[in-house]
């Protein structure tokens, strides 16, 4: 079984589906990417697999345990990193990983180990209202991680963060992965989705528009554009995806009439948007 299973799972809130019959697993080690725009239900979903919301129908489980019957062991195999920040900011960053060691019942040296594990080991004393951004968004996900879960939940990790504490960021994410730590990720950047997840899903208005993996979509939905460079200096942007277009580029070969041609892939932005006729912010 994978650590995530979820079985035509819906939510309705006063007679509006915000999650409506979803279905999808993610295997042992895999970055699943679960991409929409705001309001399309991605923390809705999150919500009723790390049981906090229930569901109106459907069902789902992590590490197979039911999230409506099970909670209690479900909480034992994951951690959460939500998009709210929720630290004690009175308190040091080694007071915050020792409070929460004591109620997951854990060892208190893992705090000081993750806090090296994600780069703040020299910051372990200062108070967390002294911490940037990009700090706070380590000790979230250190945090989540103390217990050591098989499972990672990630909402928005890096929103509003400096590039180069994002890189950081999705480094970490990369080697949890590699250590066989599920993690379900959502998140607005679709480059940033397009480096770290093995599939993704596009949630629009409660259901999952498409799932596949980010290759795979950009393939089949899709288009590569070419830009074209003629020798009397016109640019001209072909998807070749017709006859006609494909027609104009040979006779332009023919003529030796092109200067330079670049090709560009399509991007998740543009596949999200080709499928859902919304853009993801």
């Amino acid at each position: 079984m994978n650590p995530i299973e979820v079985e035509h799972l819906s939510r309705t809130f006063n007679g509006l589906k915000a999650v409506d019959d979803v279905s999808f697993s993610v295997r042992e080690g895999e970055v699943f990417g679960f991409l929409g725009p705001n309001g399309a239900g991605k923390t809705t979903t999150i919500n009723m697999l790390i049981g906090q919301l229930k569901p109106t129908s459907g069902r789902a489980c992590i590490m197979g345990w039911d999230i409506n019957a099970q909670k209690d062991k479900i909480k034992q195999h994951i951690g959460v990193v939500h998009e709210h920040q929720n630290l004690y900011e009175r308190m040091s960053g080694q007071e915050n990983l020792v409070f929460i060691t004591r109620l997951h019942g854990v060892n208190p040296r893992r705090a000081d180990q993750m806090l090296e594990r994600v780069g703040l080991g020299e910051h372990a004393k200062k108070r967390i209202q002294h911490y940037s951004n990009g700090m706070k968004q380590r000790l979230l996900i250190a945090r989540a991680l103390l217990h050591q879960p098989q499972v990672l939940f990630l909402d928005e990790p890096t929103r509003g963060l400096d590039p180069s504490v994002a890189v950081e960021i999705r480094k970490l994410v990369k080697e949890l992965a590699a250590t066989g730590v599920t993690i379900f990720l959502t998140t607005h950047y679709m480059d940033e989705a397009d480096q770290l997840c093995q599939r993704v899903a596009f949630i629009n208005q409660g259901r999952i528009e498409a799932l596949d993996t980010p290759e795979q979509l950009k393939v089949f939905h899709g288009s590569c554009t070419t830009v074209i460079t003629l020798k009397d200096g016109h640019k001209h942007n072909l998807s070749l995806d017709t006859a006609e277009e494909r027609q104009r580029l040979a006779d332009w070969l023919a003529e030796d009439s092109i200067l330079a041609m670049h090709s560009g892939e399509a991007t998740l932005e543009e596949v999200f948007l080709k499928l859902t006729g919304r853009s993801l912010l």
